[in-house]
């Protein structure tokens, strides 16, 4: 008897076929020896029929035929796939097979690829294994292998993935065909076209929202001018102090205040600084602290792609094919991952892929000098698993992307920017190695007639992690303030005005929506925060980008090739208006992420499948009795 292994590429069943030594003649759609059959679908082979397969009649849009929520959905085979579903459906029932290893991607939508297959075939007597891998590595495909669970114990990661894709195709099909029967006239009349229909999505549409309101917000915004208060202090070291109010001063709970650190108007700005020339300047605090920074942590899919967008200027969908590319090559670890932090048993096996990386990139000086710098200074790798970069409880399906420290064979045939991102994420990884910066901070509050002024100073004393990521602050030539005493009296040399003023907030990026998207619908610049407020996100690492793309595909937004900012495009803004009058709580990233964090606890057997079916339901019939009744 053989047994059959069945990946989601082709260029994946290569790798498998290498490791096992099955060798890579391909016949027709496998490869095969005594002891292994190894076939692979092209993506997806099976997908859900539309309502016009379940009845001629709801081809047509008619309000009458709405909701359509069949009691059983329907599949189909994908026509121009057919050929390689046939072949698959072959090797899934041929009589001398009696084990299946599943080893489509590890993740929810590598599950439904297979379970799709398997449904439509209705595979049976046969024993089903499931192979979860984090890198295509020898070692891990052999690790995958020999420690395959039985398929069923996936059968809750299948569910939510069924749950996703009928939750998708309910909401796709019967809020556009609503919408677009109801305000389709009005909508092309608006954008002045012919005919236009209405595409609705569930995170596809929220994001539409978050980026129409963000423009808006832009649009809508009045640069209010208010003017600082700055005193320039000290003799020849001299220094800036930025006034700001407290209880003490004049202008405490003024009128006149814009903010505690500014003016409404320049003349009453003026009048102020009146009062204090010529008054004495006394140091009342002095504040030193030194500050550790410890190396963020590692990429996951959502903050490399936005690291990618601000360096290299590309959108997320072509970073994830690009780490996609760098997977199935053995270089990196799986992309498709939301966690930030390595597992315990990698953690103890680190060295190999430090070794890996040691032995082999010796040809890039940067990188090889901050490998060999980690050696000579005998940097510690077997104390990261008591680090932050090491949790267990913070990982779902795979841990952080990080280098293998193989798949070198292909390293020097890489593209110019496939090797840039690569060492990105060898750098990152690097990193935690390495000590944290150091920094001495000084805090200096000075009085002037009961007014206060406020100056700092962070000056860079021990390099650590920085070296790695070059994102070293400039120490400044002179050490200004650490030399100043509380109870100083020091010389007023001049106190002015600047004038400040407000500013819109910015546009998203092609980046900084996945980040967006990944927080709910919240763009936090601050990379600690960002991390500790993480919690269910709008769509998954594994579909973010592609989103994007699809907004970008159908117009509702166009993104600047140069800069990667998303703007809205007139369809889309009308698109916006029709949902935010019809059905408001589409465009709420908080109700979205609510359903997305639905989906996992379908996945983590906290809730029924049935259960969240029957809101799901629920929610698309009463969304329905309230927008026909407007």
């Amino acid at each position: 008897m053989k047994k059959l292994l069945i990946t989601e590429k082709p260029s994946v069943a290569m790798e498998f076929a290498k490791v096992l030594k099955v060798g890579t003649n391909r016949k027709n759609g496998y490869i095969e020896n005594e002891e292994w059959v190894i076939t692979w679908c092209v993506g997806h082979l099976v997908t859900m029929s539309y309502p016009e397969k379940y009845d001629e009649k709801l081809k047509v849009w008619r309000l009458e035929t709405l909701p359509f929520i069949p009691k059983d959905f329907k599949y189909e085979v994908i026509p121009n796939v057919q050929k390689q579903f046939d072949i698959i459906k072959g090797l899934l029932t041929r009589e001398d097979i009696d084990t299946i290893y599943v080893s489509t991607d590890s993740g929810r939508e590598g599950e439904y690829i297979y379970r799709l297959v398997d449904q439509m075939i209705g595979v049976e007597n046969k024993e089903k294994k499931r192979v979860w891998i984090d890198s295509q590595t020898e070692e891990e495909i052999l690790r995958g292998i020999k420690e395959a669970k039985n398929l069923s114990e996936y059968d809750s990661l299948s569910a939510s993935a069924y749950l996703r894709a009928k939750e998708d195709y309910l909401i796709g099909i019967n809020f556009s065909r609503l919408l677009s029967i109801i305000y389709g006239r009005k909508l092309a009349q608006k954008i002045n076209e012919e005919k236009a229909s209405i595409s609705i999505g569930r995170v596809m549409t929220c994001v539409l929202g978050m980026i129409v309101s963000r423009e808006r917000e832009i649009r809508n915004f009045v640069k209010t001018k208010y003017y600082k208060v700055n005193a320039f202090l000290g003799g020849e070291n001299s220094f800036t102090g930025e006034w700001k109010v407290n209880e003490k001063s004049i202008l405490y709970e003024s009128p006149k205040l814009y903010n505690e650190t500014g003016l409404k108007k320049e003349e009453e700005a003026k009048e102020f600084i009146e009062t204090l020339k010529g008054k004495k300047a006394i140091i009342t605090e002095m504040k030193k602290t030194k500050q550790k920074e410890n190396a963020p942590l590692l990429f996951n899919l959502a903050e490399i792609q936005n690291e990618c967008t601000k360096r290299f200027k590309i959108k997320p969908s072509e970073t994830l094919e690009i780490i996609q590319s760098l997977y199935e090559k053995k270089l990196v670890t799986y992309p498709r991952t939301d966690a930030r932090v390595l597992s315990t048993a990698v953690a103890k096996e680190i060295s190999k892929n430090l070794n890996g990386l040691a032995k082999n990139l010796k040809s890039d000086g940067e990188i090889n000098g901050y490998i060999t710098k980690m050696i000579g200074e005998k940097y510690p790798t077997n104390n990261l698993a008591k680090t932050k970069y090491v949790n267990d409880s913070k990982i779902t399906d795979h841990y952080a992307i990080i280098p293998t420290g193989q798949g070198f064979e292909n390293y020097a045939k890489l593209p110019d920017l496939h090797r840039e991102i690569y060492r990105v994420i060898v750098k990152r990884f690097l990193a935690i190695f390495y000590p944290a910066a150091e920094f001495n901070k000084v805090n200096v509050t000075v009085n002037i007639e009961n007014e206060t002024f406020y100056a700092n100073e962070k000056i860079c004393t021990k390099v650590g992690y920085l070296e790695v990521l070059k994102s070293k602050e400039e120490s400044k030539a002179n050490e200004t303030l650490k030399e100043l005493k509380k109870g100083q009296e020091i010389e007023v040399q001049e106190i002015s005005i600047k004038e400040a003023e407000t500013t819109p907030p910015t546009r998203y990026n092609s980046g900084s929506i996945i980040l967006a998207m990944e927080n709910a619908g919240k763009l936090i610049e601050e990379e600690e925060l960002r991390e500790q407020i993480k919690g269910a996100g709008i769509g998954t690492s594994a579909t973010r980008a592609e989103i994007i793309k699809k907004l970008e595909k159908i117009k509702h937004i166009e993104i600047n090739t140069k800069t990667q900012i998303i703007t809205p495009t007139e369809k889309g803004e009308a698109i916006y208006d029709v949902v935010n009058n019809s059905m408001p709580d589409m465009l709420n990233p908080k109700l979205t992420a609510s359903w997305e964090k639905g989906l996992d606890m379908v996945a983590k057997q906290e809730i029924a499948p049935d259960e969240f079916m029957v809101k799901l339901e629920d929610y698309i019939q009463t969304k329905f009795k309230r927008v026909k009744r407007y």
